[in-house]
């Protein structure tokens, strides 16, 4: 893929090639990155039919391609062979030989939803200019499937009904009113919607389809509480929503359709983050999100108890848990610091069954024990308040060899840094850097008031958690405190050059992964199929209808004149969300400032890097960026 590169101090961004001070050895970066990432397609289309096979998503030849996995031998085949763009496994026909999948082109978010079969050309399900598909589930009985398109409106998604066989669709729910489609009964005659009010405030309705009913509000309330769709019953009798009404973290709920009475069903210390059934509805799975891990329960509904799992798994998240059709066997995703997310298979309930790992996402090429645990900590900012983090110290840090750092800020606003395996982190850190991945106030996962302490403070109380991540680091004695840089994407970029143009002392270097630096210009360009959400960020953020003059003081390209050291801009030319111009326009404003800054331009990526050979070739530049101005 070509790649354009432009730097106003040297013509090339070589590999890292600076001893890491560690007694493990300095791994070529393609080992970090030359590990397969793996995603399992949705429930029920994840198994075959006949229980046999598995369907999920691969980068293992470095674009995400569709894959057939034999559930006894782990045994791939490959269903799709992009070269350019990434296939996202969906889920298999009903004959257990046709699947769904969706793609887009080159990272412009456009989605398709298109059927593939084992020969043959694929069939685009949802053709057209310009529009964004989205696959949206699967009758009980599997004889239907439903999809939303944005054809007839940009700014809305419109939900269609396909019959399995013939491929027929039917226009079920015209949404005139901008909601957000969360969820469809297995009878297929009811969704729930849901409808931002504000960025803390929205309200959930139940639509019959096909009917040209109005959606009825169940979730009136006053002031403001969020609520999140989890699933229908399967008995379609009721719906099992999220909500932080009079707490601090969101529990799950049970409204009765006939009655519209509510119920508690689980209540946790913190946020039930999904809960979804089984095939025939006996087990009830839910997750929590517990301090940056999940933490998941499985449970038997006829026996009214928790579930045991089977036994060999290793340390790690549980995600993408998949029940087989007939519901005896069990298929799961398992990720750890030290490891991307493996397949594991299980007989379900029965004594003493096990887990066979049917893939090995590390490959092979880097020893498990010279990557990083993750560890959970906590530093006070400027105010006091304790600021969760995600810590990784090289293994030969002391305070005999203390060793550079990276502040990482993640994208959001609002996102969260979680314990997992990052293939830019262990490199990073396998190259004698520590990193701190901050989440500031303003992250989810901490409850709703940490949530919302950045609203409308953005650049503001969020950047000073940020900086004052720097006087956490410079207090261990195994960190070199003169050598700090920042680091983010996305969001985490935009307070990546805020950092460095309004607190221009804080720290040594920063790199900007396509980040927002005009914020008048961004909030202008939202994408359309954003809806409502567009709103509840507005609320977040301001209206840039009445806000523009505060977006135009913390948007760091109107204060590159502040800016004094070193920068790394790292851009994708199809992204539809921070746009190039953005990191265009910054890069010339260093450049006039004679700031050392290099721009890294990748011709076919979007809002994220999804090709291999980009993710390593970005990460080269983060670590040669790194040891040229910190080491």
């Amino acid at each position: 893929m070509r790649t354009v590169l432009l730097t106003a101090l040297a013509a090339t961004v070589a590999t890292a090639s600076s001893a890491n001070g560690q007694d493990v050895p300095v791994y070529p970066t393609e080992a970090f990155f030359e590990t397969t990432s793996f995603s399992l397609a949705g429930s029920p289309g994840a198994w075959s039919a006949d229980g046999g096979s598995l369907l999920l998503s691969s980068d293992e030849s470095g674009v995400f391609n569709v894959y057939r996995v034999d559930a006894k031998s782990g045994e791939r085949t490959a269903l799709t062979s992009s070269e350019t763009n990434a296939a996202f496994a969906v889920g298999f026909m009903p004959d257990g030989e046709g699947f769904l999948y969706t793609a887009d082109e080159g990272g412009d978010e456009l989605n398709h939803l298109y059927l593939g079969s084992p020969e043959g050309e694929p069939t685009d399900l949802t053709p057209g200019g310009n529009l964004k598909a989205s696959f949206a589930g699967w009758t009980g009985e599997q004889d239907a499937f439903f999809v939303t398109t944005n054809e007839r409106d940009p700014q809305a998604f419109d939900l269609y009904r396909y019959d399995a066989e013939s491929l027929e669709r039917e226009l079920v729910f015209t949404n005139e009113g901008g909601y957000g489609i969360a969820a469809i009964s297995r009878d297929g005659s009811m969704a729930a919607l849901t409808k931002d009010r504000s960025s803390a405030d929205n309200d959930i309705f139940l639509v019959e389809l096909g009917e040209g009913a109005e959606p009825r509000l169940v979730t009136e309330h006053e002031g403001n509480v969020a609520h999140q769709v989890y699933d229908f019953t399967p008995e379609g009798d009721g719906l099992v929503f999220g909500s932080d009404e009079r707490r601090e973290y969101t529990a799950a709920y049970t409204y009765d359709i006939a009655s519209g009475e509510t119920a508690p069903l689980i209540e946790a210390e913190w946020d039930v983050s999904y809960l979804f059934y089984s095939p025939s509805g006996r087990y009830r799975v839910h997750g929590v999100n517990a301090d940056a891990s999940t933490e998941v329960t499985v449970y038997d509904r006829e026996r009214d108890r928790e579930v045991r799992m089977p036994r060999g798994l290793p340390q790690g998240d549980l995600a993408q848990l998949r029940f087989s059709p007939d519901e005896k066997k069990l298929a799961l995703m398992v990720a750890g610091s030290t490891s991307p997310s493996n397949l594991y298979v299980a007989p379900f309930g029965r004594r003493r069954a096990s887990f066979d790992q049917l893939t090995d996402a590390l490959g092979g090429k880097i020893e498990p024990e010279h990557l990083v645990e993750a560890e959970v900590i906590r530093f006070e900012s400027y105010d006091g308040l304790e600021i969760p983090s995600i810590q990784y110290k090289p293994k030969g840090a002391s305070a005999e060899n203390p060793v550079p750092a990276a502040v990482l800020v993640h994208g959001g606003p609002g996102g969260q840094s979680r314990t997992g395996y990052s293939a830019m982190v262990q490199h990073m850190v396998n190259n004698g850097y520590a990193v701190l991945a901050v989440n500031n106030r303003g992250s989810s996962g901490y409850g709703k008031t940490f949530f919302h302490l950045d609203d409308q403070k953005h650049g503001d109380v969020d950047l000073k958690d940020i900086v004052a991540s720097r006087g956490y680091l410079e207090s261990l004695d195994w960190i070199d405190g003169e050598n700090i840089a920042v680091v983010g994407g996305s969001y985490g970029g935009y307070m990546t050059m805020a950092a460095l143009a309004f607190e221009p002392e804080a720290f040594d270097a920063g790199i900007n992964i396509f980040g927002v630096t005009n914020w008048v210009r961004t909030l202008e360009s939202i994408p359309p199929w954003w809806g409502s959400f567009r709103d509840a960020l507005y609320d977040e953020m301001g209206d840039p209808a009445t806000d523009a003059e505060r977006h135009r003081a913390i948007s760091p390209l109107f204060h590159a004149d502040k800016v004094t050291k070193p920068v790394l801009i790292v851009q994708g030319a199809n992204d539809p969300r921070v746009l190039q111009v953005e990191s265009d326009e910054m890069f010339e404003e260093l450049r006039k400032n004679d700031v050392p800054v290099e721009y890294v331009l990748f011709d076919d990526e979007g809002h994220g890097f999804r090709k291999r050979e980009n993710r390593i070739e970005a990460s080269n530049a983060y670590v040669s960026f790194l040891d040229e101005y910190l080491k």
